[in-house]
């Protein structure tokens, strides 16, 4: 799948789309909504945004040699090391201590917190069983879709690895279930429920059937969790903060919540300190609990490509040579625009901070013009722009390649 093909594809569906009932008679004016059609000047260029590569962090056996309280079972759920933001957030919550992680999209979020519950219920097996441990709330029945599909594949590869019962037990309750189904997680509660908050209230008030579920999770709750934590403002927020109240303040035992979001805080005034101390008043006013900017998990990116000493003569002779036909990921880690790129477009370093941050969305056009300006405009913007055009192509051929 080439993505700019797509993308050319859609630009070329919707200019016939709006061109197909545009019937002006004026021939001033027709012309010029014409070519204001044709200039593509009635939509914004589509921005371009990078996947970087995160800081690695250890894995389950270096965590347990740390002296961490974690359960060596663990590391037949997560085999590999960590990402670092994961390995602090999860570090954290088998502390017992509550936390935020405000990494990006595919930076495995779900991972902390799932790895937090896994661990609790490993040392709690005896104890555990129909028990509600987790309740984790999610703001789409698609987001909680997906999130069950992966507990099943934790469960399959604990079961593959060790011939025995997966030790947890998980279920949606939507209000997609039908009543088999919800008479059966009443009947023996799960040890992790995933649902969304609506559903989550009707739990706490409805009487009759449900209220066995109620009862179970709040003698047995241990982990609240809500994702895409962002979501949850104005009216909305509210509601969900007096529900968070509601429940820790019925549970039998100390509840700690846990949050996840990409896009807790989006003032570019504040620095990133502030932001994290943004995010640590926010997650306070709504879980109802006092966190400080120590649990508040940011991701932690690396540059990953190889060539960081290229020139701008480098880069001029890249630009005017033919992109490589072969499919070599080591031939593009060492490519000079690539790692420009990388390093002025995908990422940008805080020097105060001495940390890297994702860079800015933005389109091939303002790419090529960063580029043009790097190089002194001693070639054409359009070569620029091809130039860039091709190493996106070449990549994402590269990362096709290495995926089948």
């Amino acid at each position: 799948m080439n993505i700019l093909d797509i993308y050319k594809e859609i630009k070329r569906s919707y200019k016939e789309y709006i061109g197909s009932f545009v019937s002006i008679k004026d021939e001033r004016i027709r012309k010029e909504v014409s070519e204001a059609i044709k200039s593509e000047k009635l939509w914004p260029d589509a921005l371009i945004q990078f996947n970087p590569n995160f800081a690695s962090g250890i894995d389950v056996s270096q965590m347990i040699k740390n002296g961490f309280p974690i359960h060596k079972d663990l590391g037949l759920f997560f085999k590999n090391p960590f990402y670092k933001h994961q390995q602090e957030a999860i570090e954290l919550g088998c502390q017992d201590k509550e936390f935020i992680v405000t990494s990006g999209t595919g930076s495995g979020k779900s991972r902390t917190f799932m790895a937090t519950i896994f661990n609790y219920i490993l040392q709690h097996q005896e104890d555990s069983i129909n028990k509600t441990i987790a309740i984790i709330v999610y703001p789409m029945n698609a987001l909680i879709n997906s999130q069950s599909e992966e507990l099943a594949r934790y469960r399959q590869q604990y079961e593959n690895a060790t011939g025995k019962e997966c030790p947890f037990t998980f279920a949606k309750y939507t209000g997609q279930e039908d009543s088999q189904v919800r008479e059966r997680i009443q009947t023996a509660p799960p040890n992790i429920i995933l649902t969304n908050y609506m559903m989550l209230e009707l739990l706490m008030t409805r009487a009759g059937d449900e209220k066995r579920l109620r009862d179970c999770f709040l003698e047995n709750l241990h982990y609240l969790i809500f994702d895409e934590l962002h979501t949850y403002r104005g009216m909305q927020g509210s509601d969900v903060s007096f529900l968070i109240r509601r429940i820790k303040a019925q549970a039998k035992k100390p509840v700690l919540c846990f949050g996840t979001s990409a896009t807790m805080v989006a003032d570019d005034k504040l620095s990133y300190k502030e932001q994290r101390q943004k995010v640590a008043e926010v997650a306070s006013c709504i879980f109802g609990s006092s966190y400080d900017i120590n649990q508040v998990v940011d991701e932690t990116l690396k540059v990953g490509l190889s060539n960081t000493n290229y020139s701008k003569e480098d880069i001029l002779s890249a630009i005017n040579s033919p992109i490589p036909s072969d499919l070599n990921a080591d031939m593009l880690r060492n490519h000079p625009t690539a790692n420009w790129i990388e390093q002025n477009i995908a990422l940008s370093f805080d020097k105060q901070e001495q940390k890297y941050f994702r860079g800015a969305p933005c389109s091939i056009r303002e790419i090529a013009e960063q580029l043009h300006n790097y190089i002194d405009r001693k070639v054409s913007i359009d070569l620029c722009i091809q130039h860039i055009i091709e190493i996106l192509n070449w990549c994402n051929d590269i990362n096709l390649n290495s995926a089948t």
